[in-house]
């Protein structure tokens, strides 16, 4: 949708509005030499490291690494598509949007999706309205009252009621001329097997309303009052509801996340409304299928901590082992992204004592027991160990069990640091040499990783010391673009290695930055958006540049790639040498390296005399 609004129009848009001003309306900022600080408000954080630059007209957190223009900040701050953004924002500032005429394709799904909007909005009328009116409704009302879900919560939650009838709702929505294959296409009816009509998909039920981050009704969860099956019924997927994107109750939860910078995850509807009754609003549940990645992109956003909490059954036990290889390959992701920060990773597994679930422990126990719990709840890791331990028990078959297990989970955590921390904590608990655990996972490891991980450590000026030429030219691309067109014409780019910082040069390229332009305009045409975040905060610098010192820039990092080709080429020289046999050419060769090493390292700085 964000193509059917002309780019001369967002521009407009991000020039008319002060970002600045937008975002002082959440966050409290101070003065800061040039720019704007303010505490976060996308974690939780105690010192400011959340700043904004009036002048170039973007902002970047330096603790979790949100960053981007004011379209970026609305959206993230928001829960909101960027064609929404750009609405709010145009709407603040005065702007009507001319929207490009649409091929005939893309409106019937414009208008396919708003009717869905408003079929779903029709249903959650009517199965309110039949809570308070059905003949059954008070036996309805009786079960939540047993359940104890107050009067508060059921109109909070906009709780509702299907009738008995197998066409109530199809006849509501036949006098407003909704014709019934749209109701079903909205995954309200199913179609009789004899193909002579429709019928209602719910009937008999409790109706739980499922909302996107807007509050707009996507689909329905409907529970039985009885022992009958199933148990629950959700909407099935349709153009406006993707269960692998949706979470119950983000829409509620989602500022309580962002203020308190963590988030509980449960299983069930009334889990969920129970915590929230007791005070425990930062609390989202899936929707009758397992966390997905799409679910754990779309809590960072909010929360850096997360806590699944899982019913004391073997089913829970065996929800939150499969949850724990899901987030550590996340995880993963975010760190070959470039974007991940170790807060992210903050993530328990909290197992209710036997024969509770999240509803009836904070019924029984109370919020001030249930986050005690939470509060001492293991890691990912910690928590697999334990559920091994408890399964294989102790003895030595058992202790091999364990190990065995536990290499997988191991293998995926690609944090050195993490990964020693759990080492040693296995061995402890295991009561075995940490070396056996680091033997097991070496053998794990592609013969790849495993030649890099045992190398020695690379000398000042290698890997690390290209990646800071190759931060520093991006970084004058950005901020001094006039060089953009040298660095095409001399071929700068094709010296960058493979990484993030090469993607980066390609953003800017492609975004056509170009002096005079601000960032924030570039920022807009980048569509990933760990890149965006990473242009934002090499955006922040404030750095002097001129064109004298950006060409001796570029003639230093193309002289040390030169240097470093040579370098290569004179080490694969000697390896044939040797492996030739020729001890006069190895050392010729062998004595042009060391002459290559001393001019690389220069002659050392006089001592100062002692005073």
């Amino acid at each position: 949708m964000a193509n059917f609004i002309p780019d001369d129009t967002i521009a407009e848009i991000r020039h008319a509005v002060d970002i600045a001003e937008v975002i002082s309306e959440t966050v409290l900022l101070r003065k800061a030499g040039k720019n704007l600080v303010g505490l976060c408000p996308f974690h939780a954080e105690k010192t400011p490291s959340f700043s904004v630059s009036p002048e170039k007209q973007i902002f970047h957190c330096f603790g979790c690494g949100s960053g981007g223009d004011v379209f970026g900040f609305v959206m993230k701050r928001d829960g909101v598509s960027f064609v929404e953004a750009v609405r709010a924002l145009a709407q603040r500032s005065g702007i009507a949007i001319p929207e490009r005429e649409l091929n005939p394709d893309d409106q019937r799904r414009l208008k396919e999706r708003d009717s869905l909007f408003e079929i779903n909005r029709l249903a959650l009328e009517f199965f309110c309205d039949a809570l308070r009116r059905d003949p059954a409704g008070p036996a309805a009302l009786g079960y939540l009252s047993r359940r104890e879900i107050s009067s508060r919560a059921v109109e909070a939650f906009q709780l509702g009621y299907a009738p008995k009838g197998w066409d109530t709702l199809l006849g509501f929505m036949a006098k407003r001329r909704i014709a019934p294959a749209m109701v079903e296409k909205a995954g309200l009816a199913v179609p009789r097997k004899d193909r002579s009509g429709y019928y209602d998909r719910f009937r008999d039920r409790l109706m739980f309303p499922i909302c996107d981050e807007s509050g707009r009704v996507v689909g329905f969860g409907g529970r039985v009052m009885d022992d009958s099956t199933p148990k629950y019924l959700n909407s099935p997927e349709t153009p406006i509801y993707t269960k692998r994107r949706v979470l119950y109750g983000l829409q509620r939860a989602k500022d309580r996340c962002r203020a308190l910078g963590s988030a509980y995850i449960v299983e069930g509807y009334l889990d969920l409304i129970s915590l929230h009754q007791a005070g425990i609003d930062n609390t989202v549940a899936t929707l009758g299928t397992a966390l997905t990645p799409d679910h754990i992109r779309l809590l960072t956003r909010y929360a850096a901590r997360m806590v699944l909490v899982y019913d004391s059954d073997d089913a829970g036990i065996r929800s939150a082992q499969r949850c724990v290889e899901l987030f550590w390959k996340e995880h993963a992701d975010f760190r070959r992204g470039d974007v991940f920060r170790e807060d992210q990773a903050d993530t328990r597994i909290l197992v209710l004592p036997e024969g509770h679930d999240p509803d009836s422990f904070v019924r029984r126990h109370g919020a001030e027991a249930f986050q005690g719990l939470a509060s001492a709840a293991p890691g990912m890791v910690s928590f697999l160990a334990e559920t091994a331990v408890k399964r294989h028990g102790l003895s030595t078959e058992g202790r091999i069990r364990v190990v065995g297990e536990l290499m997988g989970p191991l293998s995926a955590v690609n944090d050195p640091v993490a990964q020693a921390f759990y080492v040693q904590q296995l061995a402890e608990r295991l009561d075995v040499s940490e070396a056996v655990i680091r033997e097991g996972l070496a053998r794990r490891r592609p013969p790849a990783a495993q030649s890099a991980a045992d190398a020695p450590a690379r000398p000042p000026g290698g890997s690390a010391g290209v990646e800071r030429f190759e931060r520093r030219i991006v970084t004058m691309m950005l901020q001094f673009p006039e060089m953009i067109p040298e660095i095409l014409e001399r071929r700068i780019l094709e010296c960058f290695t493979d990484g993030p910082m090469k993607r980066l040069a390609a953003d800017i390229i492609a975004g056509g930055h170009r002096a005079g332009t601000p960032v924030a305009d570039l920022l807009s045409r980048v569509e990933d958006a760990g890149r965006r975040q990473q242009l934002a905060e090499i955006a922040m610098s404030d750095e002097v540049w001129e064109a004298k010192g950006c060409r001796t820039l570029l003639n230093r990092f193309v002289e040390s790639r030169r240097k470093k080709a040579v370098r290569r080429s004179l080490q694969q020289e000697i390896e044939a040498a040797e492996k030739g046999r020729n001890e006069a050419e190895v050392m010729r060769l062998l004595s042009e390296k060391q002459k290559l090493a001393a001019r690389r390292v220069g002659p050392r700085a006089p001592v100062a005399p002692e005073r």
